[in-house]
Parts: C-alpha cells; structure tokens; sequence
C-alpha cells in the first residue's frame, strides 16, 4: 500500500499526465463532438460513431504511461526508487498499477464524456444504451485504455528513452497493425491476433452498437474472430506478458 502511494504521489506531482489525461480528453470527446454535431443525417449518430475518437485517445494515453516510466530514468530517480525498494519487481508493479487505474478512469470520463456530447448535440438520435454491445462500447473503452497503459509501461521500462519508447508504441499502434494486411497471403491471417486490433474488437464487436447500419457507421471494424470477451482476455493476456518481461529485464540490469 505504500508503494502505491508513493508511485501516486510521484505521478500526480509532474506535469505530464496531467496534460496527457486532459488531451486524451479533448481529443476523444471533441471527435464524438465534432462527428456528431456536423452529421447531417440522423442515422449516421450511434453509440459507435459518438465513440468513434478513442483510437485517438488510447495514443495519448500510452505516451502518458510511457512518460511515467522514463522520466525517472531520465533524471535518474529511478536509482533513488530501487534504493529505496531493492525489490524491483514490486516498485515497478506498484508503478503499473497506478498509470493503470489512472488510464481507466480517463477512458470511463472520455467513453460517457463522447456518450454525454452526442447526446446533447443530436438529442433525436438512437443513443441509448440498450444492448450489451452499446455498454462495452462505451464502457469498455476505460479497460482498454488500462490495459495499454500496462503494455506502454512495459515497454518504457525496456526503452528507458521516452523519444524511442513513444516513437515504437505510435507507430506501432497507428502505422504497424494498419500495414500488416498489406503482406501477401499471410497479412490478413496475422491481423486477425494483432493485439491493438484484438483490442478494437472488444470495444467495437461485430458493429452492432452503429445499430441497423452496423460497419456503415463508426469505426472501422476489427477484423478479429474472437468474441468480445475472448479479445479482452487476449489483450490482457498480452499486456501481462509484456510487463512480466520488462519487469525480468530490469532486475537484470543497471538502473
């Protein structure tokens, strides 16, 4: 519990997440705002296009976790934390779990924040949440946003450089998986266990929060095969691996 209150303490007294978390905000909600307010066709506003900026949110919010990783190495508090804690596994853990529910809640406000603006701006469309596909895919966005802070964190403790790690966790994220379909008959059957993708597969299923008009509205869907709850296992399965990776190599070496 110390930790954890420690990790708090050092996250919450920079600068940096607290712009990150207020861009990923206005990134997220200002999208649901500005493609719901400017659609002139009623039936194009559903829970899926309101959510539509997520995508956009979730690069923000692993800049944020990266950043809370290596800015201690790169002022080198991190030496003074594994003094202070010789067991390096549980501080980098505590670490973790901190960005994490920080990321959770941001993607919760960004999720119903984008839900709450579409609702003002088009208060005629079909905005309810009647369906467990309309909830995930408003609610589920807080999960995926934790879950990614955790690989981004994993992979600023296996960088240590905040250009390096955030340059490879958005080009990855919004140039790699996007690239990967383009390779000759292989490239779609890779797609389909990309995390990031797996991971938009949870949020937005088979497109049935976009209602009747389904692919036709919202984001692009993932081309996963996994149910909803198959890709959220899988992502999370992934973020574990990652970090129980980074967390064994940085027991191995320097600070």
């Amino acid at each position: 519990m110390t930790l954890l209150a420690v990790e708090r303490i050092k996250l919450f007294t920079t600068r940096s997440p607290w712009w990150c978390a207020l861009i990923t905000l206005v990134v997220t909600i200002g999208f649901a705002a500005l493609i719901t307010g400017t659609t002139e066709n009623i039936e194009f506003v559903t829970v899926g296009s309101a959510e539509f900026g997520y995508t956009f949110g979730l690069a923000v919010v692993m800049v944020l976790a990266a950043l809370a990783v290596t800015t201690e190495y790169r002022f080198g508090t991190i030496r003074t934390t594994f003094q202070a804690v010789p067991h390096r596994g549980s501080a980098l853990l505590a670490k973790t779990v901190v960005v994490a529910l920080l990321a959770l809640v941001v993607g919760e406000i960004a999720g119903f924040g984008s839900w709450g603006i579409a609702n003002l701006l088009q208060p005629e469309a079909d905005l309810a949440l009647n369906t467990t596909a309309e909830w995930i895919n408003v609610a589920g966005i807080g999960p995926v946003f934790a879950l990614a802070a955790v690989v981004a964190v994993a992979v600023g403790i296996l960088i240590r450089h905040s250009a390096g790690a955030i340059s490879l966790l958005l080009i990855y994220n919004l140039a790699v998986e996007g690239l990967v379909p383009l390779i000759p008959s292989v490239g779609d059957d890779i797609h389909k266990w990309m995390p990031f993708n797996v991971a938009h597969k949870f949020v937005t299923g088979d497109g049935s929060a976009n209602g009747a008009l389904g692919a036709e509205a919202g984001p692009p869907l993932s081309s996963s095969t996994l149910s909803p709850g198959w890709a959220l296992a899988y992502f999370a399965g992934f973020a574990v691996i990652m970090l129980v990776i980074a967390i064994a190599t940085a027991k191995k070496r320097d600070a």
